[in-house]
């Protein structure tokens, strides 16, 4: 999976197969953009501070993100460092062309001190998951051998779930949030992660693929089409726990943009533009990030921060 994702995003154009939600409305990096500025004066204001995206895309979300924050507060802007962490060389020559002062890392770990705000919308889904399968002789490990799935017994103990029964397990995604739990309890600041997946730990079977724009099996084009699975955030609470961080959520998607705005900036976009149909566009884009049909249910939003930081904007009780 680490293998195919990392030749597709190099050589291909995701949002040809695919959209995300800050391609589907403005307002969504609009509102990450006010949530980092409120974070930033909870924090106190530091005179330098990273601000990071990890898997920036095409840098839609930054762009938006930097407008509204920006016009809101121009202290912010003048105390963030741009940083990306963004491998494929695609992409890092459209996000040059468009923030020529950022710096960019293949890993979270080049990333240098001080505080941060690091946002990762569907980042986590992207990382490589180990897939566990019960059968009547026990748990067995999926693998991937000449193109076709191939089981070994499981080397780790699982519960003792149904036969059929499927479990995942993102250590990739796992270390990411231990890893930057630990720096942002010890040099401050939050993260906030966004991406489809489930609140509770349980069994399913979430590896999927696009090719096309179109479902496809995940053992075929590799490295031509998207493979991702979904985010288990009660596990990447659990680390964040233990890195003695403190966890804010998960909530629905839904729910954390209601809760920031996205209707009223909505509606006070759409009273200023002239055409109507691009009124109705911008508020059905909306209604598609909220709504419990659409993105509002399946995408949840969690951030981890330092001890410091209760109540961040977004996730209260």
């Amino acid at each position: 999976m680490a293998r195919a994702n990392t030749a597709y995003y190099g050589q291909c154009d995701p949002f040809a197969d695919f959209t995300t939600a800050p391609e589907i409305s403005q307002v969504f990096g609009e509102i990450l953009g006010l949530w980092a500025l409120i974070v930033w004066r909870m924090m106190g204001q530091p005179a330098a501070f990273l601000l990071v995206e990890a898997g920036p895309g095409k840098g839609t979300l930054m762009a938006d993100a930097l407008r509204a924050a920006g016009r809101a507060d121009a202290g912010f802007a003048a105390a963030l460092a741009l940083h990306f962490v963004e491998f494929s060389p695609r992409l890092r020559a459209i996000l040059r062309a468009k923030f020529p002062a950022a710096l960019f890392h293949d890993t979270l770990d080049s990333l240098p001190p001080g505080p941060m705000i690091l946002l990762a919308n569907e980042f986590l889904d992207a990382l490589p998951i180990r897939q566990f399968v019960r059968r009547e002789s026990g748990w067995m490990e999926r693998f991937v051998d000449q193109g076709e799935f191939v089981e070994q017994p499981s080397p780790i103990s699982l519960p003792d779930d149904a036969p059929g029964s499927v479990r995942e397990l993102n250590e990739a995604s796992l270390a990411v949030v231990a890893t930057l739990t630990a720096r942002l309890v010890g040099q401050g600041g939050a993260a906030l992660f966004i991406d489809y997946g489930s609140a509770q730990s349980g069994c399913g079977d979430s590896l999927q693929a696009l090719h096309g724009g179109n479902p496809s099996n995940p053992l075929r084009h590799a490295g031509l089409g998207d493979i991702t699975a979904h985010v288990d955030f009660a596990s990447l609470a659990a680390a964040a726990r233990q890195a003695h961080g403190l966890v804010h959520g998960p909530v629905r998607q839904g729910r954390f943009l209601l809760e920031l705005g996205i209707i009223q900036r909505t509606q006070a976009l759409a009273r200023h533009m002239a055409d109507w149909r691009g009124a109705a566009d911008l508020q059905q884009a909306s209604q598609r990030l909220i709504g419990p049909e659409a993105m509002g249910s399946l995408f949840k939003v969690m951030a981890v921060s330092h001890q410091s930081l209760t109540c961040l904007p977004g996730f209260a009780a």
